[in-house]
Parts: structure tokens; sequence; C-alpha cells
């Protein structure tokens, strides 16, 4: 009476990592998520390397962490993984305030993000 396995959430030839917990809005990370969307996994490394967005660095840690798996977990080639897959979603959101003039106050929302990226091995296909 053991546990079922638990199934692959994707593909043979794919490999997932996902960021829980990003600090930032979900619209800020999807601007940054559409940059390496449909791209090679090393021009997209490249690309989040030299991005002036501040969100890129966290994007670039999830990719990264996405070929390790690619390479380590599930013996793909690392040169033929383009990213198939990059969605965001929205996380919690704390909720803290800040005194004003009078007597008043304002929240202050801190938004936390989710980002799921997909890499899939593909063959290149000589003519």
């Amino acid at each position: 009476m053991s546990k079922t396995v638990n199934p692959r959430r994707v593909a043979e030839n794919e490999a997932l990592a996902t960021s829980t917990a990003i600090r930032g809005s979900a619209q800020k990370l999807g601007l940054v998520a559409t940059l390496i969307r449909g791209r090679k996994a090393g021009d997209a490394m490249n690309i989040l390397k030299f991005s002036t967005k501040g969100m890129a660095i966290d994007v670039r840690k999830c990719l990264a962490s996405a070929i390790a798996n690619a390479e380590n977990n599930h013996n793909l080639d690392v040169d033929a993984l383009v990213v198939v897959e990059a969605s965001v979603g929205k996380g919690l959101s704390m909720k803290r305030f800040a005194t004003r003039a009078r007597g008043r106050s304002t929240q202050i929302v801190k938004p936390f993000s989710r980002l799921r990226v997909v890499v899939r091995e593909v063959q290149e296909q000589e003519a």
C-alpha cells in the first residue's frame, strides 16, 4: 500500500522550473517573460543578462534552473534547448499601511508573482 507515483507534468523531452515567490507585480514579470518565450536557451540567457529590467535577474535564475533540470535530471542536450513556455501568475500580496497627514493612512500593496519556465529539446533538421 504505497503511494502512487506522481505523473510528470511535462513531456519526456521537456524540463520544468518554477519560482513561486518573486517579489514584484505579474505585469512587470510578464514583460520580461515575453522577451525569452520561443528563443533558444543560450540566447535567452544572454538577453536576460543584458536586460535593464529588474525582474530579469529572477527570470534568469529560473531559466538557469530549468536548464540544469534538463541536463541533470532528464539527460537532455543543453545546446538544443528552446524555451517553449514562460508563464506568469499572481501570488500573494502583502498589505501594509503608511501614515499620512491629518491622522489618515494609506494602504500599500506589495505583490508577489509566480513564474513557470518549460524548456524543450528540439532536434536540428538538416536539409
